[in-house]
């Protein structure tokens, strides 16, 4: 079944939901899972929410997973108690399916870590076995006997899945509404339908991991918030990628979501299986058309959830909402949100009570500091040139600090996009050549310092490269901090917006994220402990001597963010 670019909104009268055709048995609390074999693969959040799961139902259960730590150790005794036959730790363990209770294994529930091509995974789908994700049990099961059932709202994307979700999660509590994010955050979605009074909504998260091993859902509302080149290693290439997140469409009710201002989005819609009565609905942060919800100046409307929409447009909030910084990309998110929440009847005052609401976690868009008129923010979670797109177009003048394990990606595209900003660019990260080279290519005014390598047959590296590139990541961010104090100017902003992955340094983006703020903090003391008051320096000052010179002036003409009207 085709969408509807406006046909009328609700679920069908009839029960035309499709059933999985893998297993269409094992559906529901009653369905023949006593004495199931089933191996789960990773000990994480989800995997042990699966293995539990399980165990409730009477199947039985072994566990696998790589790791030895003592966190997993404990888990594993838990499991145990609890009735899992085997938990199986250690890279060993890893190299092959093993056996339940002594017979081969009927069903494998993996976590979303596990790459289609780990031996377990491959063996078991050359065998026939099924392998699905936790979300996919978690739909099978729906919410337990007795509880209420809730409406899944869901969505995915590559960027801007964590703030949208809990945007998402607000404005459905502000309409009165029981309801949870779960999925790839918070909650597991097995917990979630686990709950004994049961939920009205469940805000889900889905990333292509999980999305790669479910085969069917039943959203009320689904979205896709972006789509840019990201895992592509573990998926095999771009285009696999993007099918495993177009997924997210498939059997979607009354709405799917999609970026007006990121076509590939749309031609997901259209090409989605979905049930009669389903719906196109996009979103943009330009002014909106027909079925779509946007901004009118500095108001949030909506056009696609009201009776007049061909003529009239709801006002659903508006920037001030956001607070003192609304950046474009948190716009974007929350208008989504409010899309996959107005599916679902949530009244336009609660969307924007729940904007209002809603508190960004750690480590997105997070201001840190402001002294001598230098604003510090920490975007850690911005760990691929995507995200840091996003946040770079936020503000206006940046001393950038980026760097990393690339992940495969190319910089050009977004140095050439967020050029005209860049006033000095830190680089961090054992080897971030490649952002290097990319900054010389389209940025070649902006003075960088880091990312050379020691064997480039250039000069020997300086002391402050060597702290940036070094293993020690808390060491190589107070360099960073440091020298962005130096060169920073009043009325700019230094920005944590990595465009990689942490691992060569860091324990994680968190842990990244975790480190710029205790730098900067350092910083704040030591100008308190100085009594330094006097905002900081001026164009003459030459900044560090490893700062390079621009050559040329940067591009114009990127798009401004979005600002409140009383900034304008």
């Amino acid at each position: 079944m085709s969408v509807g670019q406006d046909s009328a909104h609700g679920a069908p009268d009839g029960d035309d939901r499709r059933r999985p055709t893998v297993r269409p048995d094992l559906m529901g609390w009653d369905a023949p899972w006593e004495g199931l074999r089933v191996v789960v693969t990773g000990l994480g959040v989800s995997g042990f929410a699966a293995a539990d799961t399980l165990v409730e139902l009477g199947a039985q259960v072994v566990v696998v997973d790589g790791g030895t730590a003592e966190k997993q150790r404990r888990d594993a005794q838990t499991l145990e108690i609890v009735g899992v036959g085997e938990v199986l730790l250690g890279p060993e363990h890893t190299a092959a399916l093993p056996t339940v209770a002594g017979e081969p294994a009927q069903l494998v529930v993996t976590s979303p870590g596990w790459r289609p091509d780990a031996s377990i995974i491959v063996e078991a789908s050359t065998a026939g076995i099924p392998v699905w994700s936790e979300v996919e049990l978690a739909w099978r099961l729906g919410p337990r006997p007795g509880a209420r059932t809730p409406e899944w709202l869901v969505l995915t994307g590559t960027n801007g899945k964590t703030t949208t979700v809990g945007l998402l999660e607000s404005m459905l509590r502000a309409d009165g509404r029981r309801a949870v994010a779960c999925g790839n955050v918070g909650m597991p979605v097995l917990d979630a339908i686990r709950d004994p009074e049961g939920f009205d909504a469940l805000a889900v998260e889905l990333s292509s991991f999980q999305l790669h091993y479910t085969e069917l859902l039943d959203p009320a509302a689904s979205a896709v918030l972006n789509l840019a080149p990201d895992h592509v290693d573990w998926h095999g290439g771009f285009e696999d990628y993007r099918a495993d997140k177009a997924r997210i469409y498939e059997n979607t009710r009354v709405a799917c979501v999609y970026n007006v201002d990121d076509p590939v989005t749309e031609e997901m819609v259209a090409d989605a299986d979905v049930q009669e009565g389903c719906r196109a609905v996009g979103f943009t942060t330009g002014t909106p058309g027909l079925s779509m919800l946007g901004m009118v100046e500095d108001v949030l409307v909506d056009r696609a959830f009201l009776v007049e929409r061909r003529h009239q447009a709801l006002e659903i909030g508006q920037l001030a909402d956001f607070g003192p910084v609304a950046p474009q990309h948190l716009v974007a998110n929350a208008l989504a949100a409010a899309a996959l929440a107005r599916a679902v009847g949530v009244s336009p005052d609660a969307v924007r009570e729940g904007i209002r609401a809603y508190e960004p976690g750690q480590h997105r868009i997070q201001p840190v500091a402001k002294s001598q008129d230098v604003l510090w923010i920490n975007d850690t979670k911005a760990t691929n040139p995507h995200a840091a797109a996003a946040s770079l177009l936020s503000f206006q003048d940046v001393v950038w600090i980026a760097g990393g394990l690339p992940k495969g990606v190319v910089y050009d595209d977004l140095v050439a996009q967020a050029a005209s900003r860049l006033r000095h660019v830190i680089l961090v990260g054992t080897d971030s050549s490649q952002l290097r080279s990319s900054l010389a290519r389209h940025a070649p005014g902006v003075p960088v310092v880091g990312g050379r390598v020691g064997d480039d047959g250039g000069a020997p590296l300086s002391l402050l490269e060597r702290r940036l590139a070094g293993a020690d990541g808390a060491e190589a961010m107070r360099a960073a901090v440091e020298t962005a104090a130096d060169v920073a100017e009043p009325e700019q902003t230094v920005l944590l917006a990595p465009a990689a992955a942490s691992m060569d340094q860091f324990d994680s983006y968190g842990d990244r994220g975790d480190a710029f703020i205790a730098a900067v903090a350092e910083l704040m003391e030591r100008r308190s402990a100085q009594g330094t008051s006097e905002p900081g320096h001026g164009p003459a000052d030459p900044g560090p001597a490893d700062m390079e010179p621009a050559d040329t002036e940067p591009a114009e003409g990127e798009e401004q963010p979005l600002r409140r009207a009383e900034d304008r």
